[in-house]
């Protein structure tokens, strides 16, 4: 890769430049269409629900205010209830059948979901159960995709493969807000097929992850945990582009297995009931806690608020009409998206997970405080106002938050849950903190209309609020983790202490461990036999 890509290497044993190639982020981008189903669906749905053809068609202006917003909130909220159930139901796949079987199932599951919707005539039951199904392969798709790349992942550019997930997030939902403003400039509101586009669109990203993971080895250490290290090492050298008898190769599969044999004398092979055991042991217990408050605090910023009912929202403060609401939307969305982007790909493995985490809640608390005091100044949320200087800061301070939310809280969550996490218990693991996520995510879209509706103003000072705690919780409480390979994590997060303090402590520990177990060097390397793997 060209040197722009390069990066410091601060595992136990560096990598070869040549790691660093094409064939790694083929992998993300693959898996990474999962994020992308994810991405697409967040974003149309919202605005879709308000087109005048899916209205009319389903009956929704012929409601009460009440009861049409019963209608909206259920229509996009059913969707995160099986996101959840998803997460719950994938894990034990996951852990019999690797993670590339399941993400194939996740885009068949998907289609299937998007096919019922679109074949809906006014059912809405259709559109619950189409969405549910989509809800199932999203949710699944979630607690798979970033611990698939992050096994697969040189530990220098870790946080940058996972990011990948949050970028092709973002530009699908670009792809969802435009979509909706296309069709409703350009077909009558009387024809069905206005409707039916955006949802029908769906199965593009699905029939990628299909295509695309079919293409893909599967996780070399999930296949060396099952005991197929021939085939793990033969994945590796795919991946990593070095030949079977390289001693990096050899490096890293002593490292997973050493590992593996750790947790299963502290009972990770055991039965279900021992993993839990393991998962809530001294550090094990405080990572899962961290991961899930994450999680929490990730929905508590707002966004899914923007993202779901940002056409709701830029009308409360002032911006009326379909096309003006899908229109600011779709730039809300473009912005997000290139900030991702950036960041994903030059800031994340540099300025590393902690830092982004506390400037991006600086940033995104400011705005979010600014949307709720011009709401309660200007009565937006009660009247029509006028569109002075305080409402255009509005829209710029809803721009200004995707930007700070894009370098932190929109990928960092993910992208910690799953590197943290030892191999034995991580599926388990993330089956609490990805639940987590879409519980709350459930809660949070359920609530935003009523929310909007009953305390106004209120809900932006809510989440600012929300964001405030964030940002005590990161500095009190989590490390840094990029640069340390997943099997260093175990020392990071077994060192007592404030999270300021921690990671210079675990980077000493293991600069004398290197030392003293001379685990650099290369004869050492040499001395571990390949056929005896």
């Amino acid at each position: 890769m060209p040197s722009l890509f390069a990066m410091k290497n601060d595992s136990a044993f560096p990598a070869p430049s040549v790691v660093y190639n094409w064939r790694i982020y083929a992998l993300a981008l693959s898996a990474s269409m999962g994020s992308a189903m994810f991405g697409y669906d967040s974003a149309f749905i919202g605005g879709a629900i308000t087109l005048p053809s899916f209205v009319s068609r389903f009956g929704l202006g012929d409601s009460s205010s009440d009861l049409s917003a019963a209608l909206s909130a259920n229509i996009v909220s059913t969707f995160q209830a099986g996101c959840f159930f998803g997460a719950i139901f994938i894990s034990y796949l996951v852990e019999k059948f690797g993670r590339k079987f399941p993400l194939l199932a996740c885009g068949l599951v998907y289609n299937v979901g998007t096919i019922v919707q679109v074949a809906s005539t006014g059912s809405i039951g259709m559109i619950y159960a189409g969405r549910a199904l989509t809800g199932l392969a999203v949710g699944a798709s979630t607690l798979v995709v970033p611990q698939y790349i992050s096994e697969c992942s040189p530990s220098a550019i870790r946080g940058r493969l996972i990011g990948i997930f949050e970028i092709v997030l973002s530009f699908s939902q670009i792809l969802g807000f435009w979509v909706n403003y296309g069709v409703n400039q350009n077909i009558s509101g009387n024809s069905d097929a206005q409707w039916r586009i955006p949802f029908v669109l769906q199965l593009i990203p699905g029939s990628f992850l299909v295509a695309f993971m079919f293409l893909q080895p599967e996780s070399p250490r999930w296949l060396i945990k099952a005991g197929k290290t021939d085939k793990a090492m033969e994945s590796l050298c795919k991946i990593r582009r070095l030949p079977l008898d390289d001693h990096y190769i050899a490096w890293e599969v002593r490292a997973v297995r050493e590992q593996l044999d750790h947790e299963s004398e502290l009972g990770a092979n055991r039965s279900l009931r021992g993993k839990f055991r393991e998962m809530l042991q001294e550090g094990n217990r405080e990572r899962l806690i961290l991961g899930m408050s994450l999680m929490l605090l990730q929905n508590l910023s707002g966004i899914n608020a923007l993202n779901y009912y940002s056409p709701t929202i830029f009308k409360s403060i002032g911006f009326s009409g379909t096309r003006v609401g899908l229109l600011a939307t779709g730039v809300f969305g473009i912005v997000k998206a290139l900030a991702t982007l950036v960041y994903m790909c030059f800031g994340i493995d540099k300025l590393g997970r902690r830092k982004s985490l506390l400037i991006g809640s600086t940033g995104a608390l400011v705005a979010m405080f600014y949307l709720g005091g011009y709401s309660k100044v200007s009565g937006s949320f009660s009247h029509t106002v006028v569109q002075d200087g305080g409402a255009y800061v509005a829209i710029v301070m809803i721009y200004v938050f995707s930007v700070f939310y894009a370098m932190s809280w929109n990928g960092i969550p993910w992208i910690f849950c799953a590197e943290v996490f030892p191999t034995g218990i991580r599926s388990i693991s993330l089956v609490f903190t990805t639940c987590t996520q879409w519980l709350c995510q459930f809660i949070i879209v359920y609530s935003t209309p009523y929310m909007m509706k009953n305390i106004t103003y209120g809900t932006f000072i809510f989440f600012g609020s929300s964001l405030v705690v964030g940002l005590f919780v990161v500095f009190l409480f989590i490390p840094e983790t990029k640069g340390l390979s997943l099997e260093d994590m175990d020392v990071l997060f077994n060192i007592k202490g404030l999270a300021a303090t921690q990671r210079k402590k675990a980077d000493d520990i293991i600069a004398s461990q290197r030392d003293a177990e001379n685990v650099v060097d290369i004869k050492d390397t040499e001395d571990f036999e390949i056929k005896d793997v």
